[in-house]
């Protein structure tokens, strides 16, 4: 008979919202266990992910109370300024703001801030490597590579049982595994989503000049194109196509895809080079039905997978991971059971709306965007040229992005889960 071993949460998924939860519910008190079925070791690899992640300024103030700021702040870059442009209007590094641009500066909001940028762009090797310094310091156990081949539930407990046999007791499984949850579809919790028929083409390039801190977004009938700056002035690039297309920019030779992108972005990307693989990541909605189930929680892409138009995804997933320890933490230290209805419907209630709004805001953001309809191109010039000129609207969409609006979970306002 194979081990089977008592903890207060099991988490299935050891990627960036599962560790940033297992750090945040051992700070609460919580013996928790994470399954994952790559080797931990293997997700610091730069190949294992090329994406960079826009953390918001309230975001990095949780990275920071868990412990990992001091290791970031080497690699985070600050994003003090971003402007957005319709695609076909000029660049809007190089010519004078036409009526339809963007253009959001931190210094507008910085009273309320305390100076802080409008977030800082981080490279998603760098806070894996963060995250699992941290979880090694805090002595979390890690189960990985291991699979979870079935999770059941009763009464008083939750039971995972492992691909090698071993099983694992909690009275709470956390799915945190993914858009492919695991955990939810034993939950039998459903999904409702569909795809873009769009993927976003990822890389890092170094720029012939500096990047001034400035993240630029162009909206182009096939979608985003984003600029997004880091360190050692380099910068990352997310280039939305159509799959087909984007499949064949990953697979171009180094020189096609050079001149791929100088035709395009030429002038603001002088003498820019491709560093690094290119990767392509198909782009989907998908919203889980619940994010809670008897004696199971779901938090990060097991609960909302959005499209990466405002980067705003990790966000969400950090914002579900530093509520749901917060009211874990509450209920332990009161003598709850963790995985009482009860319990599970604080958490619930607390992330439902906002993901559920944030979800359907983006997917609204795409549509009018990516096309080329003349009278819907007029609409947004119109309302790009309105918020660009209405400094309350304009600060309002700033202190959203940068998630310090709304009930804030204490990580995000830099304070302990307890």
């Amino acid at each position: 008979m194979a081990d089977t071993e008592r903890y207060d949460i099991v988490i299935a998924g050891a990627g960036l919202t599962g560790a940033a939860f297992a750090l945040a519910a051992a700070q609460g008190g919580l013996k928790v266990v994470m399954v994952d079925p790559q080797p931990f070791s293997a997700q610091m690899a730069p190949t294992f992910d090329g994406r960079s992640t826009a953390v918001a300024f309230s975001t990095f103030r949780m990275l920071d109370a868990l412990g990992l700021g001091e290791t970031l702040r080497p690699h985070a870059c600050r994003m003090d300024h971003i402007l957005v442009t319709d695609g076909r209007r000029p660049g809007a590094a190089s010519r004078k703001p036409s009526p339809a641009f963007l253009r959001f500066d931190a210094d507008e909001i910085g009273g309320r801030t305390g100076g802080e940028p409008l977030g800082y762009m981080v490279e998603n090797r760098r806070i894996r490597v963060a995250l699992a310094e941290a979880v090694t310091r805090a002595g979390i156990e890690v189960r990985a590579p291991a699979t979870v081949a079935s999770v059941e539930t009763d009464a008083g407990k939750a039971t995972v049982t492992l691909a090698d046999g071993s099983t694992l007791i909690a009275p709470l499984v956390v799915g945190a595994e993914g858009r492919g949850s695991t955990v939810r579809r034993a939950a039998g919790i459903e999904t409702v989503g569909w795809g873009y028929g769009q993927s976003g083409v990822v890389a890092t390039v170094r720029l012939g000049r500096d990047h001034g801190n400035i993240a630029h977004e162009y909206f182009l009938p096939s979608g985003p194109f984003a600029i997004l700056p880091l360190t050692d002035q380099r910068a990352s690039l997310v280039w939305t196509e159509t799959t087909r297309r984007g499949e064949a920019l990953r697979d171009a030779s180094d020189e096609a895809f050079h001149a791929h992108l100088m035709r395009r972005f030429g002038e603001f990307l002088d003498g820019a080079t491709v560093e690094g693989p290119r990767f392509v990541y198909p782009l989907a909605l998908s919203l889980a039905e619940k994010l809670v189930a008897p004696r199971i929680a779901l938090i990060g892409d097991a609960a909302h997978g959005v499209h990466p138009v405002a980067g705003q995804g990790l966000n969400m997933g950090l914002k579900d991971a530093a509520a749901l320890a917060e009211v874990l933490a509450e209920a332990a230290r009161l003598g709850e059971d963790l995985g009482a209805e009860t319990v599970l419907e604080r958490y619930a209630r607390w992330r439902r709306f906002d993901n559920a709004a944030l979800a359907a805001g983006f997917d609204a953001f795409v549509r009018l965007f990516s096309n080329d309809i003349a009278p819907v191109r007029l609409a947004r010039d119109l309302g790009m040229a309105a918020v660009n000129r209405i400094g309350p609207l304009r600060r309002a969409f700033m202190q959203e992005a940068g998630g310090a609006t709304g009930d804030l979970p204490r990580l995000l306002r830099g304070e302990a889960v307890v």
